[in-house]
């Protein structure tokens, strides 16, 4: 009797070691699978991108005979739209200066022409 339990004994363990080994090389090879699917598209991905990179070098050159593209005009310069607050404040203070004798009526009339523009 002895001896059939130890049989039985061997043989179940045998059964578990090779149980377990039979899943642990299905979950590797099922993981190495879902790796090589991704690499797959990983390398796909790169692909792609080195593709989109060399595009723009390949660009055929501009033709020789063809004139060059007229330059971009600057545009114009805003006309004045009156008088400023800031020309304002000046043209006061000018005319405190010159109420109060600091400055000549000549030295008021070019200093209101060059804060005016004219």
């Amino acid at each position: 009797m002895m001896r059939r339990r130890m049989r039985r004994r061997a043989i179940v363990g045998t059964a578990v070691v090779g149980g377990a080994a039979y899943a642990a090389g299905h979950h590797s090879g099922t993981n190495s699978a879902e790796q090589q699917q991704t690499d797959a598209q990983q390398n796909a991905q790169i692909d792609d991108l080195q593709q989109q990179q060399q595009a723009p070098q390949q660009a055929p050159p501009p033709p020789v005979n063809q004139p060059p593209a007229p330059a971009p005009q600057a545009a114009p310069a805003p006309a004045p739209t009156g008088i400023t607050d800031e020309s304002i404040a000046q043209l006061k203070q000018l005319g405190q200066l010159h109420e109060s004798g600091i400055l000549t009526d000549a030295e008021f009339e070019a200093s209101k022409q060059k804060i005016l523009g004219i």
